[in-house]
């Protein structure tokens, strides 16, 4: 039977090329078939890192049934994973994020947790020697991985051993960090064929603080103008994708790479509460701007309050 190995609901680099890294191991160097899944489209980023190295675009899928083998890559929330995820038969669960609890296995698990900035940093850790028998497409994506998810190491949840792979794996490929960072953010924002609401549940993820649930959005870009052009038609798409996901509001963070700081947008009274609180920002208007602020896992999450 077929392991199908998958990220979050949301595909960006790091949880579309972290299947395919997995996948491939299981497949060439653990003898155990494996097929890397989506279980979304994948952002410009992480389309751009398929077609750079040569992959096909992975298949799509909306569930998994009780008979499925699965892997789970980038996340252990089941918020973020199949609705029947648990009727799964997970075998494996490899991930950098905070242990968000809920799922529940049919047997003991292998279980990865490490904090490191990327889940192809511990991947590159649990392969070791046999990474020599990957195709240079397959250290590509761990490459690209490990620089989407570290911003090209600006992020503050970069390691030392995150930039020291990447380093290593560069020299490796004969890539140049720089060029193929700047091509990956290129890509990254690029948002012209996405609707607002397309935009809001790009990169998001579920909290809840004081009651209310929310949809942290996070888009992270060279060109934060563009998305700030579009802020009247940002904050006007809230309310309904906040009402179709279950959520009390989305809060949306614009990432500027270069600047290195977050523009949250404001457009009521309860995320102005929330970005004073949890920020000491001073809110006047319908933005503020939070210098320093780049990852939602280390600094925005962890200081959500109301």
């Amino acid at each position: 039977m077929t392991t199908l190995v998958f990220g979050h609901k949301s595909p960006d680099t790091d949880s579309t090329g972290s299947p395919l890294i997995w996948a491939w191991y299981l497949s060439a160097v653990k003898n155990t078939a494996a097929e890397a899944v989506l279980l979304g489209q994948p952002n410009t980023e992480a389309a751009f890192m398929l077609k750079h190295w040569g992959f096909e675009m992975p298949r799509v899928i909306a569930d998994v049934t009780a008979d499925d083998n699965v892997v789970i890559v980038d996340t252990n929330n089941p918020a973020e994973l199949p609705a029947s995820i648990n009727e799964a038969r997970i075998q494996a669960i490899i991930d950098h994020h905070l242990l968000a609890g809920g799922l529940r296995t049919r047997s003991p698990i292998d279980i990865t947790m490490r904090p490191l900035a990327c889940t192809a940093t511990i991947m590159h850790d649990l392969i070791g020697a046999d990474l020599h028998k990957a195709p240079r497409a397959i250290r590509g994506a761990m490459l690209s991985c490990i620089l989407s998810d570290t911003l090209e190491f600006r992020s503050p949840t970069t390691t030392a051993h995150d930039r020291a792979v990447a380093e290593k794996l560069a020299a490796d490929l004969g890539v140049s960090i720089p060029d193929l960072a700047a091509r990956l953010f290129e890509a990254k924002s690029d948002v012209s064929a996405f609707s607002d609401a397309e935009l809001l549940r790009m990169d998001s993820k579920e909290y809840t603080i004081a009651g209310k649930e929310l949809r942290v959005s996070v888009l992270e870009t060279t060109a934060p103008k563009v998305l700030l052009d579009r802020k009247a038609g940002l904050m006007a798409a809230m309310p309904g994708v906040a009402s179709e996901d279950g959520a009390d509001q989305v809060l949306l963070f614009i990432v500027d790479i270069l600047r290195e700081e977050a523009t949250l947008l404001v457009p009521n009274d309860l995320v102005r509460q929330i970005a004073e609180a949890s920020f000491g920002a001073k809110v006047s208007g319908d933005t503020v701007v939070l210098p320093g602020i780049m990852s939602r896992k280390k600094q925005i999450i962890p200081a959500l309050k109301l």
